[in-house]
């Protein structure tokens, strides 16, 4: 079992940016495949980026040169860095762990909001 644990989201104006953290206990997040998803009211949760134990990243293409995934290893923590936000940005966004079938354990999610 794994407990992840999602923060730093808040209210930022368009163009602002914003840092999510996704601290986790109970695995080694290096380990495994990690993801950022979001989830904006109305729609269906997206990917917006994945990275593989390699260090291999997939970004969705909104968000390809504005977003970057990290890992701290000793802090067991996934950082999303969000830059150049824009207000269709705005969205509940989630990590998770993702195994061979898809993402098996979920944080609680956290909210970004972006003015226009």
């Amino acid at each position: 079992q794994v407990q992840l644990v999602e923060s730093g989201g808040g209210l930022v104006p368009a163009g602002g940016s914003l840092r999510l953290s996704c601290a986790a206990s109970g695995r080694t997040l290096s380990s495994y495949t990690m993801g950022w998803f979001r989830q904006a009211p109305g729609k269906e949760r997206e990917a917006v980026v994945v990275v593989s134990s390699r260090g291999w990243s997939n970004y969705a293409d909104s968000v390809k040169g504005r977003f970057t995934i990290s890992r701290d290893t000793a802090k067991n923590t996934v950082y999303l860095q969000m830059n150049s936000l824009k207000p269709e940005d705005t969205a509940v966004y989630y990590c998770a762990v993702i195994g061979t079938t898809g993402p098996e354990f979920w944080g609680q999610g956290t909210q970004v909001t972006v003015s226009s």
